[in-house]
């Protein structure tokens, strides 16, 4: 059996073990974050497998389809999912895929131009990441206010096109419904042009600027992204563009890194109690911002 394989889709030729166990790695890593490493995967598509066409990004988002329920479910074993939330982030987000979709196909075909772009995306998280990995309230490795050890459910208590209010661990956590929808337009149009579906984007922001604990953000932006993913695999693979532009993903290899992204975000959502929090963010934000780095100096170099 001949284990080194071209997929005819995409034209990458690699051993067939190589996408799923570099999924499972990003996957295990990132998914103690409360994210899928999508992000993470389209920068090793584009360096070592060199598939640049639009395409690839179609292939990212059949890996976030294969990859994330497994960790939704959990959340939503554990009723730690913000409902509400997860309606105004898909809301927000599935049109900005689309307008991503375009911009992509249409403004950022060159393989030059968006490795630029991905390098800048990479930047952002990386920063964010790097500088929240001392955080101002002290938390246990999951997320938890000081003092919880168990997971606590979140309770509902106000939903209107003005404002949401919910309660988790005994404290109340607001924020106003347009501002959410404006932020999860805009990082769905991000998601869509990268192919990551956004919820790793959104995180950082709901963290940060509506003051939302990650213990209750991280499933409503996981399956915030998984919608999205499956609604931006159906623009790439339907709606025409110009003749000689492959966006259709290639599903063979899309599912070989989803099957590797399924077991590995299982595997660290169950590992995660063993690793500090600020050592997960420290290693993806040296990953990032290594990466970013390198594609905005190439582009510059020329």
């Amino acid at each position: 059996m001949n284990l080194y394989v071209t997929f005819p889709t995409s034209g990458v030729s690699t051993w067939i073990f190589i996408p799923p166990l570099v999924a499972f790695a990003v996957s295990f890593l990132a998914s103690m974050g409360g994210v899928s490493g999508a992000f993470l995967l389209l920068p090793f598509q584009i360096s070592f497998l060199h598939f640049l066409s639009p395409s690839v990004s179609a292939t990212n988002f059949v890996y976030n389809i294969v990859a994330i329920p497994s960790g939704v479910y959990r959340y939503m074993r554990e009723r730690r999912m913000v409902w509400p939330l997860t309606w105004i982030i898909i809301a927000g987000t599935l049109p900005g895929v689309l307008l991503g979709y375009f911009i992509r196909v249409r403004f950022l075909p060159n393989p030059r131009s968006f490795r630029l772009f991905v390098g800048f995306v990479l930047l952002y998280v990386g920063v964010r990441l790097v500088r929240e990995i001392y955080p101002r309230r002290k938390s246990n490795i999951v997320g938890l206010p000081a003092g919880s050890a168990e997971p606590t459910a979140v309770q509902s208590h106000h939903f209107s096109l003005k404002r949401v209010e919910y309660e988790f661990c005994q404290e109340r956590y607001s924020f106003e419904t347009a501002r959410m929808l404006l932020l999860s337009f805009v990082v769905g149009t991000v998601g869509g042009i990268y192919g990551i579906g956004g919820g790793s984007i959104i995180s950082p922001f709901c963290v940060t600027f509506f003051g939302l604990p990650v213990y209750t953000v991280a499933g409503a932006a996981l399956l915030g992204t998984f919608l999205t993913s499956i609604a931006g695999v159906a623009f790439y693979s339907i709606i025409p563009v110009r003749s000689g532009i492959s966006t259709s993903p290639d599903w063979a290899l899309g599912i070989l890194f989803g099957l590797g992204g399924l077991v590995g975000m299982y595997c660290g959502a169950r590992a995660q109690k063993f690793f500090p929090q600020a050592l997960i963010k420290a290693v993806m934000g040296i990953m990032m911002l290594f990466l970013a780095s390198t594609y905005i100096l190439e582009y510059f170099r020329g």
